[in-house]
């Protein structure tokens, strides 16, 4: 009778510990949740303060920094089993703006339930998009001008802002300096950036994700190609980078700007 008792403890333990692992393995994974992309820009290694911070570039050159924007578009999500979550279109343009805290988080709705380990979006407007003409951006257009992201309609969007003043050792009062990106002749000048998340990403019903991603404003002018100001300075003028071959550089550059620090899954 005593074994009876002990064979039968074993093989109910045996059940429960089945069904415990397979309660495990097979969580429900349903619904939509939300996630944010936090961008938080830093120079190098230091965290990015507008206007005061000095900031000494490779070619010895110290910059103050008054603006940062770029803007972040066509997001896609891929989950760990490779399938990927195209955001919407119509709502996958956002204005990164370091003067504005909340800009800073680009925050997706409305995401299907799942474990996501890469991301990818575009730093600029898609020329697809810009080529649906004034009436095919929505509210867009309106947000980009008011945020001073635009050249002209005709001109286009601005991708990248970066702007400021700089000295160097043959310029040695501060002189203006302004990068911008975006499309100039033939060249396009739109970039595409795929993240790797070392955590995965968990969006649940009741669980947003935040992508904490690094932005490294250093790599404008210290990427692959080495950008010096004072070689573009305009006859004591100011360094102004808008349009020319240097803007294919500098978006190979902004391509090198980001990097993922961690996930929350609160």
């Amino acid at each position: 009778m005593k074994k009876y008792i002990l064979k039968a403890t074993l093989a109910l333990a045996a059940i429960v510990t089945i069904t415990a692992c397979s309660n495990d393995n097979d969580e429900a994974i349903n619904g939509t949740g939300s996630l944010a992309l936090e961008f938080d820009n830093a120079f190098k290694a230091n965290d990015l303060i507008l206007t005061s911070q000095a900031n000494t570039t490779a070619n010895n050159e110290v910059l103050k920094i008054s603006t940062v924007k770029y803007i972040v578009s066509n997001i896609v999500l891929t989950k760990e089993d490779g399938t990927t979550f195209t955001y919407p279109k119509s709502e996958s343009y956002f204005i990164i703006d370091e003067a504005t805290p909340a800009s800073l988080e680009a925050q997706l709705k409305n995401i299907p339930a799942g474990n996501y380990t890469r991301v990818k979006f575009g730093i600029g407007v898609d020329k697809a998009q810009w080529e649906l003409g004034a009436t095919g951006q929505g509210d867009f257009l309106a947000k980009a001008q008011a945020a001073k992201m635009m050249w002209s309609w005709t001109a286009g969007y601005k991708f990248l802002a970066f702007e400021g003043t700089f000295t160097s050792s043959t310029v040695t009062t501060p002189t203006s300096f302004m990068i911008h990106t975006g499309q100039t002749g033939t060249d396009y000048n739109y970039t595409e950036i795929t993240l790797d998340l070392a955590t995965k990403a968990l969006v649940r019903t009741n669980i947003t994700p935040q992508v904490h991603i690094i932005t490294d404003i250093s790599k404008v002018v210290d990427g692959a190609n080495t950008i010096k100001l004072t070689d573009n300075n305009m006859n004591g003028m100011g360094a102004m980078i808008m349009s020319g071959s240097k803007l294919a550089l500098i978006t190979a550059n902004v391509n090198q700007m980001f990097k993922v620090d961690h996930v929350h899954n609160d």
